[in-house]
């Protein structure tokens, strides 16, 4: 994402990518022989889940213009806190140790020391795209809810990540309406192999894939175990895009990575 907004606008970055992942979900659901428009109790669940997908997206697209990667992928990974508390309201069954609710604690501990540390000679609205970020990782954890608390949850997995891109591509597209974004002249190829990217691989295989493996293990011990896209995510962003690291920072993600580290463990 954060590669492409020079050349992409955000808003309609995120359209182009939910349109287009969502034709290559839907001729791998046809190709599987998969009915999408069958009555099983799922569309309004489907809608929720699609809303919320949608305006995760219009969070994170503008926000990566005013923070760096490296703190917007720390702040997203707050979903897993968001998502056991929810859990403990929605899912009953599906409740954490008091070593885990310890190993939360302490990750929050890493991302409160990651918002006290401003990145040099950052954009002055860097605070505005953080708590986006923060506010956008309530709103996935919420989607992950909503799937694993409906009748999504027993619906094919394509089905599930079809309703997402089919309500959310009208909401990204006219929010880049109403900003009145445009592409001004051709992206460079960096620009659109990133969009590319987004578009071909990060939706249709991976999200798919994620959703797949929602359905069939625990919300809150599953989104904890993804306690290494923090540090892929930081390191990415230092070594790809040379966002500065400094050592505070690092001891952050590292915090955070120790926590959830914790929350995954067995009982």
């Amino acid at each position: 994402m954060k590669l492409a907004l020079p050349d992409i606008p955000p808003y309609l970055q995120a359209a182009i990518r939910s349109v287009g992942a969502a034709v290559l979900v839907a001729l791998w659901t046809k190709a599987r022989g998969i009915e999408f428009m069958g009555r099983d109790g799922s569309l309004r669940a489907g809608l929720a889940a699609g809303a919320l997908f949608g305006l995760e997206f219009l969070l994170i697209y503008p926000a990566l213009q005013w923070t760096t990667a490296t703190r917007a992928t720390l702040f997203l990974y707050l979903a897993p806190f968001f998502l056991v508390l929810g859990a403990r309201w929605f899912l009953p069954a599906d409740h954490f140790s008091r070593g885990q609710w310890a190993g939360l604690c302490l990750s929050f501990a890493g991302m409160v020391v990651a918002f006290g540390l401003p990145t040099p000679a950052a954009d002055p609205r860097q605070m505005l795209g953080d708590c986006m970020m923060v506010l956008a990782a309530a709103v996935w954890a919420a989607t992950t809810l909503v799937i694993k608390a409906s009748a999504l949850n027993r619906i094919p997995f394509e089905k599930a990540m079809l309703y997402q891109l089919a309500v959310s591509a009208p909401m990204l597209a006219l929010a880049a309406l109403l900003f009145g974004e445009r592409i001004a002249e051709m992206p460079s190829g960096r620009a659109l192999a990133a969009l590319g990217y987004q578009t071909i691989w990060v939706v249709p295989v991976t999200f798919v894939a994620w959703f797949a493996l929602i359905q069939r293990y625990s919300a809150s011990r599953l989104s904890a175990f993804t306690f290494l896209t923090p540090i892929f995510g930081v390191l990415a962003g230092h070594l790809v895009l040379g966002e500065p690291l400094t050592w505070a920072f690092a001891a952050a993600v590292a915090l955070v990575a120790a926590g959830l580290v914790l929350v995954n463990r067995p009982r």
